[in-house]
């Protein structure tokens, strides 16, 4: 898989008490679509449509989640790769280089602290 450009938006989409329906967010055409749903408290909750692969990064002062909604996520550690599916997740502690790669077209739901930048530090 060549690495696909990505479509990062940091914009909080929805309030709280209003109703989030992702629906209205599929990206047929977009390989890699990241969109900020809510904030929580010091955290944001990220949608992820992807197909392909990210950089390798690491986010020094941040903890990252990512939780797999459907389809199939790769994420690469330095000394090995966790294969996560539906119903599936996994915290990648702050420090720790890793990667994230969709095989397929995969959906996921990301929770990190409001600050971090999604491409890494």
């Amino acid at each position: 898989m060549a690495s696909m450009p990505y479509n990062i938006n940091l914009d909080v989409k929805f309030a709280p008490l209003e109703q989030i329906d992702v629906r209205q967010l599929d990206r047929e055409n977009e390989p890699w679509f990241n969109q900020t749903l809510t904030q929580v408290n010091d955290c944001v909750v990220r949608l992820g449509i992807l197909h392909g692969e990210f950089h390798w990064h690491k986010h020094d002062d941040e903890d990252e989640f990512f939780f797999v909604v459907e389809g199939l996520l790769l994420v690469d550690l330095e000394d090995r790769t966790v294969e996560l599916g539906p119903k599936q997740g996994i915290t990648v502690p702050k420090g720790v280089v890793h990667r994230t790669r969709a095989p397929q077209r995969t959906t996921i739901l990301m929770f990190e602290g409001a600050g971090v930048v999604p491409t890494g530090d």
